[in-house]
C-alpha cells in the first residue's frame, strides 16, 4: 500500500510498505476515506518531537471496516468509522475513570508514571512516534486499529467525510480546552492560536455560552480565517500589544479563560532561540507566559499546544499570586465524542469550513510543506487516498 513515512526530520514521502494485518483478536483493518495533517505532525517533522526510525504518520483519520478479528463484537465489515487519536484499552485504571490517554496498556513498551522527556509516556497515539507505542498512523491507505470495540465509532449516513473527519482529534481537543474551564456563560475567552486547534476552540467556546471569543495569532490570513467561519475578535501580536488589548476589553481585569492553542514552536525572536539553547529548552513557552499574564485573576489557562521540554524562569509566582487554575494534556476524546457527534450531525456546528486543500495522499509531502511554511492561506489539509 501507499502512506506517508517520516524518515527523519524535513524528510516525509509516500512510500509502498507492507499492508497492515491483523495481530489481535481485537484489531480490525480500516480503510482509509480520509485523513488529514495535524498541527502535531509538524512537531514530528521539525524534528522537535523525536523520532529515530521511519513511522507512518497520521493520527486523524476515518475510512470503512475491510477486516475484522475475532475478538471484534461491535463493528462489522463495511462500518463506516471515525478513530479518535488516543489508543485506549477501555479497562485499565485510567480508561474508567475518564482519563484514556493515560492507558495503561495500549503503550507497551515505553509507559510509565515519571511523565520523562525522552520515557516513560502515557498512553499510545496512532502515528506518534516510538515514545508513544509507535503504531503506524492513518495517511495511508489501510491502517491496523488495535482495542477496536473501545474508540472507533460509526458515522451517522447523513455526514459527509469532511463533516466528521475531526472528531477524530481537533474538535475533541478544542472541545476539552473550554470544557476544562467549566464556562458558566457571559465569560470571554482569549484563544491563542488560529491554527486548526484554535479554530476549533472557537467554536466550542461560543457552543459552551462564551459572551465574547477573542482570536490571537501571528499570521493575518489565519485571522482572516476565524474571523470568516466563526465571528471573533482578532489581535496579531505583531501589531498590538495583545496582553494590554485583552485587558483593555475586559475593563482592566483580563480574559476570564486563555487557551494555548500553539506550543512549544511559536513564532519567535532571534533572541529568544538563543535563550531556548542556552537553557537547553526545546522551544518556547512564550505563548503560556502571554496566557498566564492575560488572564484574569482566579482564571483559567487551558493547554492543548504541545510542550516537551522543561523550561528555565517558569512564572509559578505569576500562578499563585493571581491564583490561576491550569488544566492541559491530551483530549480525552472518548469522554466527548458521542455528544460531539450529535452536535455535528444536528447542524449545531461545522467543522469542514476550515479546510482550505483537499490533496490525493500521494501528494502528502507537498501538503506538509505548504502546512508547515503557511503557503497559499493553507489552514487545514485533508488527504485522499482514493485520489
Amino acid at each position: 500500500m501507499k502512506a506517508a513515512v517520516f524518515h527523519k526530520p524535513g524528510d516525509i514521502s509516500v512510500d509502498t510498505v507492507d499492508d497492515p494485518r491483523i495481530l489481535h483478536p481485537g484489531d480490525v483493518i480500516l480503510k482509509v476515506t480520509s485523513t488529514a495533517i495535524c498541527g502535531s505532525d509538524l512537531h514530528i517533522l521539525s524534528g522537535g518531537v523525536p523520532q529515530t526510525t521511519d513511522l507512518i504518520m497520521g493520527h486523524e483519520f476515518m475510512g470503512i471496516v475491510e477486516e475484522v478479528g475475532s475478538g471484534v463484537t461491535k463493528l462489522k465489515r463495511g462500518d463506516r468509522v471515525v478513530v479518535p487519536f488516543p489508543i485506549a484499552c477501555g479497562s485499565c485504571f485510567f480508561c474508567t475513570h475518564g482519563a484514556s490517554p493515560h492507558c495503561e496498556n495500549s503503550n507497551y513498551e515505553h509507559y510509565g508514571p515519571e511523565g520523562n522527556l525522552t520515557d516513560k509516556k502515557g498512553g499510545a497515539l496512532y502515528g506518534y512516534t516510538d515514545l508513544y507505542g509507535g503504531y503506524s498512523g492513518g495517511q495511508a491507505e489501510y491502517v491496523r486499529v488495535p482495542y477496536a470495540d473501545i474508540s472507533p465509532r460509526v458515522v451517522p449516513d447523513n455526514l459527509t467525510d469532511e463533516q466528521a473527519l475531526f472528531l477524530t482529534d481537533i474538535f475533541p481537543t478544542g472541545w476539552s480546552a473550554i470544557d476544562w474551564a467549566q464556562l458558566k456563560g457571559g465569560e470571554v475567552v482569549a484563544i491563542f492560536g488560529s491554527g486548526p486547534v484554535g479554530l476549533m476552540a472557537q467554536k466550542a467556546a461560543w457552543l459552551n455560552g462564551a459572551s465574547r471569543v477573542i482570536a490571537i495569532d501571528v499570521v493575518d490570513y489565519r485571522l482572516e480565517k476565524a474571523k470568516a467561519v466563526n465571528n471573533v475578535e482578532t489581535l496579531n501580536p505583531n501589531n498590538v500589544d495583545v496582553v494590554e488589548a485583552i485587558r483593555q476589553k475586559t475593563g482592566g481585569r483580563g480574559a476570564d479563560v486563555c487557551v494555548d492553542a500553539v506550543g512549544f514552536e511559536p513564532d519567535r525572536s532571534f533572541m529568544d532561540r538563543v535563550k531556548s539553547a542556552v537553557n537547553f529548552e526545546v522551544g518556547s513557552m512564550k505563548v503560556l507566559d502571554m496566557c498566564f499574564e492575560a488572564v484574569r485573576r482566579a482564571g483559567t489557562v487551558s493547554i492543548v499546544g504541545v510542550y516537551g521540554s522543561p523550561y528555565d524562569n517558569f512564572p509559578l509566582f505569576r500562578m499563585f499570586d493571581k491564583g490561576i487554575t491550569v488544566k492541559q494534556g491530551q483530549a480525552p476524546v472518548l469522554n466527548y465524542i458521542d455528544h460531539l457527534i450529535e452536535l455535528v450531525r444536528d447542524g449545531k456546528v461545522v467543522l469542514d469550513d476550515i479546510i482550505s486543500h483537499t490533496l490525493p495522499l500521494t501528494e502528502a509531502a507537498k501538503g506538509y510543506e505548504i502546512f508547515q511554511k503557511k503557503q497559499d492561506d493553507c489552514t487545514k489539509v485533508v488527504l485522499k487516498p482514493g485520489l
